[in-house]
């Protein structure tokens, strides 16, 4: 018998795109997976933390009790046997108390807003799936969750969607292509992040090149940390991005917290795409690839740019760690992948219950 699971996300334009074409595409004889959008309903700033959630589900919103009506109707008429919230989770608890539904929460931003949108539902839910298992210098994630009381989790990561990279490309294929672009950043300028920044384009100068701000966080990162600093704007999801990574010989990762929020969408899109990988995360590493050979660690800024120049002028290593890196993408990390391994461990947590 095949298992529906409703998959509630709120995404916009081609990330809702490709995150549902994939998730449902994902379905196969054992579970069947339906997405559910709940991001039109209202805007996500308006619940992105548990206490704003509380006053519009006090209030009674209508919004919210609509998007509520929604996706009850939409698990009705699908026979969904469980539902995953992920991300910017729009449910109540006292409204989740009233539907009997198995009920799967999923994490994707760790410490840096765990008090804001995690901790706050997990009494609520009868499964966290968690996708570090990185959390500070006291606990690890599992050990925090049952701390605040989840009944049931396990680490279920992120992984590469077939759109962020070229799926159609053999091995062959992605390694063959020229790579004029030495060391590459993509992603949004945390305010934390940008002493390492800095200090990166400082040393590397049009060695590397940076993707995903704007013209006003450009000004801020120039007049703060002085020429030069400037990004390239912000890539579209699709071919611009994938070409991009796919010119590429080196990326890093840098994570809010370092060593205690590692896991994110890069540092699966960077290997996918070919690139070498050096990012931040310490032993965790290990949890998502291995260190060393698919995966190169940094302890620190200066270790950092240490080795980005060691494996710009190491071809043949850096190219070994790329491919290592590839293949595990291609073998483990693919969100086909992902969404059966959530499967069975939903069934497995609904048939322990």
């Amino acid at each position: 018998m095949t298992l529906t699971l409703l998959y509630s996300l709120n995404k916009t334009g081609p990330e809702l795109d490709f995150w549902t074409r994939e998730i449902e595409a994902a379905s196969n004889d054992q579970y069947r997976f339906v997405v559910f959008n709940h991001d039109p309903y209202l805007p996500y700033m308006s619940y992105i933390r548990a206490q704003l959630l509380d006053n519009l589900y006090f209030e009674r919103d209508h919004r919210l009790m609509r998007m509520y009506d929604d996706v009850r109707a939409l698990a009705a008429r699908e026979g969904a046997s469980a539902i995953v919230v992920d991300n910017c989770f729009p449910y109540h608890p006292d409204w989740l108390r009233t539907w009997d539904i198995y009920k799967v929460l999923r994490t994707t931003d760790g410490p840096i807003t765990a008090y804001d949108r995690d901790f706050a539902y997990v009494h609520a839910y009868d499964h966290v799936l968690y996708h570090s298992p990185a959390y500070s210098r006291d606990l690890d994630m599992p050990d925090k969750l049952r701390y605040v009381g989840a009944k049931r989790t396990d680490f279920w990561p992120l992984g590469a969607f077939d759109a962020q990279f070229d799926a159609q490309k053999s091995e062959e294929a992605v390694f063959a292509g020229e790579r004029d672009v030495d060391v590459v950043f993509v992603g949004f300028p945390y305010r934390n992040k940008l002493p390492v920044f800095a200090k990166v384009k400082k040393a590397l100068g049009e060695r590397l090149v940076m993707y995903g701000w704007d013209l006003k966080y450009n000004a801020y990162f120039n007049l703060k940390y002085g020429w030069p600093g400037w990004s390239k704007g912000r890539i579209p999801f699709g071919r611009p991005f994938i070409d991009l990574y796919q010119r590429s010989k080196i990326g890093f990762n840098v994570h809010n917290r370092g060593d205690y929020t590692v896991g994110s969408f890069r540092n699966f899109e960077l290997p996918a795409n070919g690139v070498m990988q050096i990012s931040d995360g310490g032993e965790h590493l290990n949890a998502f690839f291995e260190e060393g050979k698919e995966i190169v660690g940094y302890r620190d800024v200066d270790d950092m740019i240490d080795k980005i120049r060691y494996y710009l002028a190491h071809d043949d290593e850096r190219l070994a760690i790329a491919r290592a890196g590839y293949r595990r993408v291609m073998r483990d990390h693919r969100m086909a992948h992902r969404m059966n391994q959530a499967g069975m461990l939903i069934e497995k947590g609904m048939t322990n219950a």
